[in-house]
């Protein structure tokens, strides 16, 4: 295997974290196996992005045109195409995201490449292409080793890599040439913005989480005086965004948000495979539960078995000081 080839992803002129944690991991990946990491660029007047990438890899593939200044699947694809097909790329790395998961696919069948998506991992042994994914809804990880091939196509989870990378020296940067345009049966008209979230918890540094034990949404309050004490942003478990007690863009899990803050203190969470799956990432983990059992306890580094309203009071002091 001689390239990574890395698909960045953008919107409204802004590179996304995904493009940097797959950067992340290819240089690490790249490292292990005397591979380059060429990054593949789309867009119209992008030299800001081209900027913040030619550091991070070897070859930096830039496309300025008009036909894919936003994101499009149809110019997308036929891009995609042409570059896979000319560059001979052993492994395509895209993000596991609308756009990963919307043209992933369509090139995989259009190439017959082999595809695995939303990879929680993926390593090289013996020339043989091995991944982590989760099946059964998270239940079980299961590591797939795939039949040796010339090119591979995965797409990995956004938050499952620290999206810090650090190189040295800067990427040799090549223009590609626009295909021959066929007809586009789809086209980007405009972004439609979602109702902004009265909080974005994917952006919080401290996240004080709280779960079912929690009993009842007049309790609530003594957590976010607790959250707003040391200076943390107020999540929750999926029971209580169910419950109506926490907005749903507060929950944290598979059915929520992924997060990755330094600090997770979790309160009466039991912590259920789909919750973990959204924090386990975080750098330190606290977790209070009455139950000594309970799962959260697996993936804590620090753990309190206790009344989580006999512990806020404490933690609140020593946080405090």
């Amino acid at each position: 295997m001689e390239e990574i080839l890395v698909l960045a992803e953008h919107r409204k002129g802004m590179l996304r974290d995904i493009t940097f944690e797959m950067l992340n991991f290819a240089n690490a990946l790249t490292s292990q196996n005397r591979m380059k990491v060429s990054v593949l660029l789309l867009g119209e007047d992008n030299a800001a992005m081209a900027e913040r990438l030619e550091n991070f890899c070897d070859n930096l593939l830039l496309l300025d045109c008009p036909e894919v200044a936003n994101y499009s699947p149809d110019p997308y694809l036929q891009v995609l195409e042409k570059v896979v097909q000319e560059r001979k790329s052993s492994l395509i790395l895209m993000g596991h995201t609308a756009a990963g998961m919307d043209l992933a696919p369509p090139l995989a069948a259009r190439l017959g490449l082999p595809l695995v998506s939303d990879c929680l991992d993926v390593s090289l042994r013996n020339e043989h292409l091995e991944v982590l994914r989760q099946i059964y809804g998270g239940k079980i990880n299961a590591k797939l080793r795939l039949k040796p091939f010339d090119q591979y196509l995965c797409t990995l989870r956004p938050g499952c890599f620290s999206a810090s990378v650090n190189r040295e020296g800067s990427a040799d940067k090549v223009m590609v040439e626009p295909p021959h345009w066929s007809e586009f049966r789809r086209r980007f008209v405009e972004y439609v913005e979602a109702e902004l979230a009265d909080v974005d918890i994917t952006a919080a540094d401290i996240l004080v989480s709280v779960g079912r034990g929690i009993g009842k949404p007049e309790n609530i309050s003594l957590v976010e005086e607790f959250a707003d004490a040391i200076g943390a942003t107020l999540s929750c478990s999926r029971p209580v965004a169910d419950k109506g007690w926490l907005p749903k863009s507060r929950q944290v899990g598979t059915s929520g948000k992924t997060v990755r803050p330094k600090v997770y203190i979790a309160l009466g969470i039991s912590g259920a495979f789909q919750h973990q799956a959204g924090m386990k990432n975080a750098e330190t983990i606290i977790a209070v539960n009455k139950d000594v059992k309970a799962p959260i306890f697996n993936v804590a580094h620090y753990g309190i078995v206790g009344d989580l309203f006999q512990v806020i009071p404490v933690l609140k002091e020593k946080f405090a000081r």
